[in-house]
């Protein structure tokens, strides 16, 4: 997946449309691992320095994934306006 709307400027509509697909099973698979988490420390399985550290982690990876979300709403917002295949 393109990390830039840069990368995404010479994408088809298609494949911008499976990145966003890939983006929100991430954001899926995101939740499903902060509610574990949250789970491992209610249970005592983990330290509270640990859950800390891997909270830190999740949530820079959920606002990465949020920004990639908006990222690509936007493009994809583009192309369907300009009616071409690729966005400008």
């Amino acid at each position: 997946m393109p990390t830039s709307p840069e990368e995404l400027v010479t994408s088809t509509l298609e494949e911008m449309l499976g990145w966003q697909v890939e983006n929100r099973m991430w954001s899926k698979e995101l939740r499903r691992k902060s509610s574990a988490l949250v789970n491992s420390r209610l249970a005592n399985e983990i330290s509270l320095a640990d859950y800390q550290a891997n909270r830190k982690q999740a949530q820079e990876d959920a606002a990465e994934c949020r920004r990639r979300a908006a990222m690509l709403d936007t493009q994809i917002v583009r192309c369907r306006i300009a009616g071409l295949p690729h966005a400008v």
